[in-house]
């Protein structure tokens, strides 16, 4: 039998969960049971592949010192780990022990917090050891007390040995039904592989600079595009331009599919020819820019599309004919 210990709190001299752990450790030594504390501060730049530590162990203790308030980052992120990298199959078989001392208030909720979190999981909790702890000398010279931990280690070696079974509770029915957060469908070879890739900083920081590098590039991309679009049928319209002495025109071309409109100014012998909205226009025309390329490469008139209704348009129709009289594509 395997027991490893998980230990979420600082490393203090005078923390009483050291105490208490190390008490338990002989107990279940005694027991011919196999122990191994992993000290999760010793781990904080890799906690995201600890939870494959879990892998040969029958049952586990998760052991924190509440100081101020609460669990303790590391612990917490420990069991982060085990919702998002851990291998739920496992889990779904390992026992474990909550031990949760406290030198303020709050190791009840602690106690609680851990036990709660070990069943959504979909582990299997066993009755756990909690206490306040004001002075430790005098904790640690106290019989009874040290005779509770013994108990506590014995009744851990017990559950695990017996198999022991627990009745149904609600914290599977919440994860069932309410939990549903999404997940990934990995397999634990996919999940231990993305725990070390997540706890591989030079990894991650190689991923962000890629991400980055991407962005920059579909960023540039983009632009391209854009500016692509803007300059769009502009030369085709210089080149084929035919100027007609005393006439003008302000023409609108709205292209399907494109932020900004072609403006088309005419005036004698100057055209004037951009992207952008414009007011009091002559003619508004609206076409895709697959028929703009047909015109403009002679394939089509703007005639010939209105007339297939291809492009539709309005306004003065003497000065929408004159546009392929203004513009020679054929």
């Amino acid at each position: 039998m395997k027991v490893n210990v998980y230990y979420g709190g600082r490393g203090l001299l005078d923390d009483p969960t050291i105490y208490v752990l190390n008490k338990m450790e002989e107990v279940l030594k005694e027991l011919r049971v196999t122990v191994e504390r992993i000290l999760i501060y010793e781990h904080k730049n890799e906690i995201a592949t600890l939870p494959q530590t879990l892998k040969d162990a029958d049952g586990i203790i998760l052991a924190t010192t509440i100081e101020w308030l609460g669990i303790g980052g590391y612990m917490q992120q420990f069991l982060d780990s085990c919702w998002l990298y851990g291998d739920k199959e496992k889990i779904k078989t390992t026992y474990m022990q909550p031990i949760v001392m406290s030198t303020t208030y709050g190791e009840r909720e602690g106690e609680m917090t851990l036990a709660n979190a070990w069943e959504i999981l979909g582990g299997l909790p066993c009755p756990g050891l909690c206490g306040y702890v004001d002075d430790l000398v005098s904790f640690e010279m106290n019989k009874d007390y040290n005779l509770i931990i013994e108990k506590k280690a014995e009744s851990l070696y017990r559950t695990i040995s017996q198999k022991m079974k627990s009745l149904p509770n609600s914290n599977l029915a919440v994860k069932q039904s309410v939990l549903r957060t999404t997940q990934m469908e990995l397999t634990p070879q996919e999940s231990e592989q993305l725990s070390k890739y997540v706890s591989d900083d030079s990894y991650v920081k190689k991923q962000k600079e890629d991400i980055q590098e991407l962005a920059s590039m579909f960023k540039d991309r983009l632009g391209k595009v854009q500016q692509e679009e803007e300059s769009a049928y502009i030369d085709q319209f210089q080149e084929h331009f035919v100027p007609q002495e005393n006439f003008s025109a302000r023409y609108l071309f709205i292209l399907s599919e494109r932020k900004k409109p072609l403006f088309v100014e005419v005036n004698g012998e100057v055209l004037n020819i951009r992207y952008g909205q414009e007011e009091n226009v002559d003619i508004y025309a609206k076409l895709a820019p697959e028929v703009m390329d047909s015109v403009v490469d002679g394939r089509m008139t703007f005639q010939r599309a209105f007339m297939t209704g291809e492009m539709t348009a309005k306004g003065n129709f003497k000065i929408l004919r004159m546009l392929d009289t203004l513009f020679s594509f054929a």
